[in-house]
């Protein structure tokens, strides 16, 4: 069960048709990837029978909008640290509760700072090809099979296209 709160790297393969992308899930699988590390996404038209499936909240790509929402609120915590400094500077002018401000803005700007540094690729990148009846397959592995997975898909099936690299965990069906 703590597989399910653990990060892993997902990497995003666009693959032309069903029977490209069941070739790769196979593969895979006899690789050592479990079938419920693997996704695949596609426009309502085309039939997945056979291919893992996604939940819902992979499909509206809501990791998305989670990391929207914690960039938000990192932006709105360091705006009103930096607003309470000002009032207090302004108001009482040194005092103790300046560094307060102080630690929070440096705690939101070196969080700012990590978020900036992490590739992450998103859903809503994908979206052309998927209406073009493109199928996209999101694997995710540990961090060090990462570059393992990425040479076998690429060698093994040049059809797949590389779409990129994000991160990802099971927790809440994300």
């Amino acid at each position: 069960m703590l597989w399910v709160f653990a990060m892993y790297r997902r990497l995003y393969f666009l693959l032309p048709d069903r029977e490209h992308t069941l070739a790769v899930v196979n593969d895979l699988v006899s690789n050592g990837v479990h079938e419920d590390h693997i996704h695949a996404v596609a426009d309502q038209r085309v039939d997945l029978p056979g291919l893992p499936n996604t939940t819902t909240r992979q499909k509206q790509d809501t990791g998305r909008r989670v990391e929207k929402l914690l960039w938000n609120a990192n932006l709105a915590a360091f705006s009103l640290a930096l607003g309470s400094f000002i009032t207090l500077i302004i108001l009482y002018g040194l005092t103790g509760w300046l560094l307060l401000c102080i630690a929070v803005m440096v705690a939101t700007f070196m969080a700012g700072l990590g978020f900036t540094h992490v590739p992450n690729t998103h859903l809503g990148e994908f979206h052309d090809a998927i209406a073009h009846g493109e199928i996209l397959l999101m694997i995710d592995v540990e961090e060090a099979r990462v570059t393992a997975i990425e040479d076998r898909v690429h060698h093994h099936h040049p059809e797949a296209a590389v779409g990129g690299v994000g991160w990802g965990t099971a927790a809440f069906g994300l």
